[in-house]
């Protein structure tokens, strides 16, 4: 098998039609609902347009959460709210259904599906279809040893574009991208620093799950040790991803990309995925065209992330909870644009007045 190169997805990935878009912008302006008074769902119909290539749009129809699911070695370093390998007991709660995110996906019909790409939990606990692409079980603790070998990183990385291509291939329409995991923030906020040139503190939050200011000060430590790994490897987003990613932030990233390749569109969540948006814009300028920021999370991170990619938030609701929620309550919006481009009736057109006769 030959080695990944990440640049490559350069020349394969194209921006959105911006014929269509233009099309799309001019049919708005015929509705009979005056420009301008639907607000942002007017922007979101013309990009989703533009994503599928269309005028008028076609509605969403078949919407699918994917969540990438690891551990992350860092958490033993005592940065999280939750116990070190943990993360089997969050997709647990999302397969028996007691989730936000599996509970609103119910009701928004959309499916849900989980990839363990680096859990750190015997395979027998959780289904066969949730564990069979794991990579690795667990990762290595970035603030003192590689995450991944560089093997993994590219067999990770090959799993995400895999589970793209499949999704495409099934005819999901728009995916809403999420993670399970513990000790993620921390990487993502490593990944954020050292792709924006910012320090630890700048970029180090609380968590889905709040920490104290203790828990903070260790989390803004091992992203700082973390960060002179991370340094001398940016030029080679491969490498980076080993040494500071992890199994399921290599998988986003190459899901991200194969996405943009695929013309399927994106509702990015939290800092996690934000951040494997980063490394996949690094190799790819035109990639984020092809997603949305699905909710502001409140992680600093995240901010600075989407600021970098020019992502405007749908949402900012202050939700935190991770796995995929905030996003996912960013489709019914989406849904509801799209339903109002296609089916708002044209202005009739006006019949010409008939000249009129001069009076005497």
């Amino acid at each position: 098998m030959t080695t990944l190169n990440l640049d490559d997805f350069s020349d394969l990935i194209e921006r959105p039609d911006g014929g269509v878009r233009r099309d799309a912008e001019e049919r708005r302006e015929r509705l009979a609902v005056p420009a301008g008074a639907l607000g942002r769902l007017d922007e979101l119909a013309e990009w989703l347009a533009a994503a599928q290539g269309r005028v008028p749009v076609r509605p969403i129809e078949r919407p699918r959460v994917v969540l990438f699911a690891a551990d992350h070695g860092i958490a033993a370093a005592g940065v999280s709210a939750r116990p070190a390998g943990g993360a089997h007991e969050l997709v647990r709660s999302v397969l028996d259904g007691n989730s936000p995110v599996s509970i609103l996906a119910g009701r928004l019909g959309a499916g849900v599906r989980i990839v363990d790409a680096g859990l750190d939990c015997e395979p027998g606990l959780l289904p066969e279809d949730v564990v069979r692409h794991r990579v690795r079980r667990g990762s290595g603790r970035i603030d003192v040893e590689d995450a991944l070998t560089r093997e993994e990183a590219d067999e990770a990385l090959r799993l995400g574009m895999r589970i793209a291509d499949e999704e495409a291939d099934s005819g999901t329409d728009l995916v809403v991208l999420g993670d399970l995991s513990v000790g993620g923030t921390t990487v993502a906020a490593t990944l954020v620093a050292a792709l924006c040139g910012t320090d630890a503190s700048v970029v180090t939050g609380r968590g889905g799950r709040p920490i104290d200011d203790l828990t903070w000060m260790r989390k803004c430590a091992a992203v700082r040790d973390a960060l002179r790994r991370a340094r001398p490897v940016l030029g080679d987003q491969v490498a980076l991803l080993a040494a500071v990613g992890g199994a399921d932030v290599a998988a986003i990233t190459g899901f991200l990309l194969q996405c943009a390749v695929r013309r399927t569109p994106v509702v990015l969540d939290g800092v996690v995925s934000a951040a494997c948006g980063l490394v996949a814009q690094r190799a790819a300028f035109r990639a984020p065209d092809w997603w949305l920021a699905g909710q502001a999370s409140g992680e600093p991170g995240q901010t600075k992330a989407l600021d970098r990619m020019a992502l405007n938030p749908v949402l900012d609701h202050g939700v935190t909870v991770g796995e995929g929620t905030g996003a996912l309550l960013a489709l019914p919006l989406v849904q509801a644009a799209a339903a109002l481009a296609a089916e708002l009736p044209e202005q009739a057109a006006r019949e010409p007045r008939e000249p009129q006769e001069p009076k005497d």
